[in-house]
């Protein structure tokens, strides 16, 4: 996907989170380690939110063992570097057309 659709999707989830009462705190956030695409906040627990978009394939299968294990290295970063403890979870959103689906706490 590229950066424009890539910046469509994550303009379209935000709009989606803030609909559902998370306040969006960052997005795409970069680290040497990798980039979280979108940082939210909900009931006391930050969410690190992998935004997927695809029309012709199941976008999940976008988000590897890789790819999430950069993603943990740098949540990491973030929590360092804001002098945060807090409790948080990895989200993935797909976008498919105007369909949202959320996948709540992924791990490997």
């Amino acid at each position: 996907m590229s950066r424009a659709k890539g910046n469509i999707a994550e303009s379209k989830i935000v709009e989606y989170l803030i609909s559902k009462e998370y306040k969006v705190i960052e997005r795409n956030f970069y680290s040497r380690f990798g980039e979280i695409d979108i940082i939210a906040y909900k009931n006391g627990i930050y969410h690190f939110i992998e935004v997927k978009s695809g029309k012709s394939f199941n976008p999940i299968y976008a988000i590897t063992p890789s790819k999430i294990t950069k993603i943990i290295k740098t949540i990491n970063f973030f929590l360092l570097t804001n002098h945060l403890e807090a409790s948080y979870q990895i989200d993935a959103i797909i976008l498919k057309g105007d369909n949202i689906e959320i996948i709540e706490n992924i791990s490997l």
